[in-house]
């Protein structure tokens, strides 16, 4: 079968569109259930990891790496979560965090903005300007977090395979198309695409367990080989190999390979 990620902005209607798909796909629908996993499992308050892929970054956490930290835990989460299969997610950014592999169907639910500003009166009981400068502000802070951390847009239709707009076509419209999407050949489990997200999966779990202590470390895995790449003082090389040697393995389940560079 396949992986559905639907990436929305606030009152895009995205979260309608995501239950009635999975429920018509019979998939699991999952959401916030993603933080709720990383903030257990990495002993991470939840309100910390809302922030921290939703805000954009500030000058301090630029230096400090505050950021990569929680996304390296989210990461972790979702990857080992949709690893299984069957999956319609609509939660923050999976649009970033599966990319690079080839059956996730990545779907990008848009609405024109004075709708959702009525939809936000409606819900929050307020101004019509104060819902305009709540969700301009929403999607600015999306968009600076995309292009600090990834270099990329959020609203960029380039990280999609399908752009939808709620107005005319309506929840259950767009239902449907994605419907007749997925069925393609391309968008289906296979061995190479699910040998992909396997080894992107057990990358992010060893980033994870390094991040705290090596917040600049780059983890990829290959063909059942872990591959760390980190860079440093060579007074630090002898101590710094045996840390993440020892890290590592211990998460990966085997010996992995530590490429130490110096640092500039």
């Amino acid at each position: 079968m396949s992986i559905i990620t639907i990436s929305r902005g606030s009152y895009s209607r995205g979260k309608e569109v995501a239950e009635k798909l999975a429920q018509a796909l019979g998939y699991e629908c999952i959401s916030r259930e993603i933080l709720l996993e990383a903030s257990e499992k990495f002993n991470i308050p939840e309100i910390k990891l809302v922030r921290a892929i939703h805000d954009a970054p500030s000058i301090l956490e630029r230096f400090t790496y505050g950021k990569e930290r929680y996304v390296a835990y989210l990461r972790a989460a979702l990857l080992k979560h949709v690893q299984k299969d069957h999956v319609v997610y609509h939660g923050l950014a999976g649009h970033f965090f599966l990319q690079g592999i080839p059956h996730v169907l990545k779907v990008r639910i848009i609405a024109d903005l004075e709708d959702r500003v009525q939809e936000e009166r409606r819900r929050e009981n307020i101004s019509a300007e104060e819902a305009r400068y709540i969700l301009k502000k929403d999607d600015d802070e999306r968009r600076k977090w995309g292009l600090y951390l990834f270099g990329a847009d959020t609203w960029d239709p380039k990280l999609y395979d399908m752009v939808i707009h709620i107005r005319t076509m309506t929840v259950d419209d767009a239902v449907s198309l994605i419907l007749c999407a997925v069925k393609m050949a391309c968008f289906q489990t296979a061995a190479a695409p699910q040998k992909t997200l396997d080894n992107l999966t057990l990358a992010a779990q060893v980033q994870a367990a390094l991040v705290e202590d090596f917040p600049t470390v780059q983890v990829t895995a290959s063909e059942g080989e872990v591959f760390v790449s980190i860079s440093g003082s060579l007074a630090e090389e002898e101590e710094t190999i045996a840390r993440i040697s020892r890290i590592a393995s211990k998460v990966a389940g085997m010996e992995v390979k530590v490429q130490f560079q110096l640092r500039p």
